[in-house]
């Protein structure tokens, strides 16, 4: 289903603020890596946000986000103070790791490989 004007406005608004919010608690760069807020998508009611985690460069991944699901109470306090006006109610948090960076980097291995093998094949046919 296509998300509203007003789901995407409360995302995007969710997304800035939540990005400024991983910034000051230092989880922006960690462990030499980076994370970034990839995409917040709200549901219909606007009482959950599904927020993907983008993370480049992280050893571990779903232990960096077992990390910062331990500090959702204080994420959610600090993004609530700085949303609290505009929304009448703070939807929920519930964070995933978006693998759209992993599976456009295999894309570009395999892309690699098949100009590799079809550069040989045309050498093999001279």
């Amino acid at each position: 289903m296509q998300e509203t004007k007003r789901q995407k406005q409360i995302g995007q608004l969710i997304q800035e603020e939540l990005s400024d919010v991983f910034q000051r608690m230092g989880f922006n760069v960690v462990e030499g890596g980076m994370i970034s807020i990839a995409a917040v998508k709200m549901t219909p009611d606007l009482l959950e946000a599904k927020v993907y985690l983008s993370m480049f460069q992280i050893k571990s991944p779903e232990e960096m986000l077992e990390r910062i699901k331990e500090r959702m109470g204080e994420i959610k306090k600090a993004l609530g103070l700085r949303v609290g006006k505009q929304l009448r109610r703070m939807p929920e948090l519930a964070f995933f790791l978006d693998d759209t960076l992993d599976y456009v980097f295999k894309m570009e291995e395999l892309f690699k490989k098949i100009k590799e093998d079809d550069s040989h094949i045309k050498g093999d046919n001279k």
